[in-house]
């Protein structure tokens, strides 16, 4: 499942905290192949998350929109 939202802060432990556009809010971390590419992530960045089968209270952004 995937979702866009808006960074709001970026939390110690590359953890980001995100309000997505339903209005909730999660924790998100990098995803791979944006921390080997070394794209920037930072509060106010508008990001797609992509959540587990498991659970949707933590994601990865997997993209900087």
């Amino acid at each position: 499942m995937t979702a866009n939202g808006m960074v709001l802060e970026a939390l110690p432990g590359a953890l980001f905290r995100l309000k997505l556009d339903d209005g909730r809010e999660v924790l998100a971390y990098v995803a791979g192949r944006m921390r080997m590419n070394r794209i920037k992530v930072l509060p106010g960045d508008r990001v797609l998350v992509e959540f587990s089968a498991q659970g949707d209270s933590r994601g990865r952004i997997v993209r900087r929109l």
